[in-house]
């Protein structure tokens, strides 16, 4: 069985990200897998899957602010808000004609910065326990509350135009919880022709790149890992323990360090004597408290 760790995978196009997991299931020979942040099937790009006890890191990187590289088609509108649903609308060629660059490029800066943004209503958001997009493909009508985003660049690379289209070629960075599919959506909405997303590609994911990912096909999650302890003195801050202090963690119990001390509710990685992480901790004055334990019985093969 494989240790625990992170595996940063390249997913390619047409797999759901679940199908990404279920894939390093059966690799890792473990079902303790996991990912931080869906990726669409349409969506190629960096999805992390934790493995054994470092799923419990994942609720750290969710959060991170993400890099996506994107083709929004201006022209027509989608059920989906992507070129996956089906068409809902098309305008007509002198509409298309008559967008000019400037008017493309200030929809652009209206989306960009804090905005509030509401999500697709074919999200994995749950409305009353149940995912949206079961909802919409159950036949009924979903309208999700709008919600506060940043998107903290939002990047034109390249303008192709045709008699029914036009492609916009885009850099997009976000806070986690944006979706790209909206922007595009809005984008088109404000620009009077609508619009959708046509292709999706994630690029990075915290200080994660997606040039570091393994290709799924060719992936061996033993070579791939990235052990539990690098993983986490990646994400946070260091702390490095006594022998004693590694046992006191282990068993549950606090330690004081009379030379340290910061604030609560900050995690920071303890790693034992061994190189091999113990835990996730917080500190209270001088004191640190076990915020996320790691299994000893992992740490052999971690």
């Amino acid at each position: 069985m494989t240790g625990s760790g992170l595996l940063l995978v390249d997913k390619p196009g047409g797999m759901t990200s679940h199908d990404v997991v279920s894939r390093v299931r059966r690799l890792a020979g473990t079902r303790k897998v996991g990912h931080a942040g869906t990726l669409d099937p349409m969506a190629t790009g960096l999805l992390i899957v934790g493995v054994n006890s470092s799923t419990r890191l994942l609720t750290y990187i969710v959060g991170a602010d993400k890099e996506y590289f994107a083709t929004i088609r201006l022209g027509s509108t989608t059920t989906t808000d992507d070129a996956e649903g089906d068409e809902t609308a098309r305008a007509d060629a002198g509409e298309i004609a008559a967008v000019e660059g400037a008017a493309i490029r200030a929809g652009i800066a209206e989306l960009t910065g804090e905005i509030q943004q509401v999500p697709s209503a074919v999200s994995a958001i749950k409305v009353d326990g149940k995912r949206a997009y079961a909802r919409v493909r159950a036949g009924e009508e979903v309208v999700l509350e709008p919600r506060a985003v940043t998107v903290s660049e939002f990047e034109l690379l390249d303008e192709r135009r045709s008699a029914d289209a036009i492609d916009l070629d885009v850099r997009v960075v976000c806070s986690s919880g944006t979706y790209i599919r909206s922007l595009a959506r809005d984008l088109g909405a404000g620009l009077g022709v609508g619009g959708h997303l046509s292709a999706l590609r994630r690029t990075r994911v915290g200080d994660y790149d997606v040039r570091d990912a393994h290709d799924l096909d060719t992936l061996d999650p033993e070579t791939a890992l990235l052990p539990a302890v690098d993983a986490a003195t990646a994400l946070f801050e260091r702390l490095d323990l006594t022998e004693q202090q590694a046992i006191d963690l282990t068993h549950g119990r606090r330690i004081h360090l009379a030379d340290r001390e910061g604030p609560g509710g900050v995690p920071v990685a303890a790693v034992a004597p061994t190189g091999h992480l113990v835990g996730l901790v917080e500190f209270r004055g001088k004191e640190a408290r076990t915020l996320v334990n790691f299994p000893t019985d992992e740490i052999a093969t971690a």
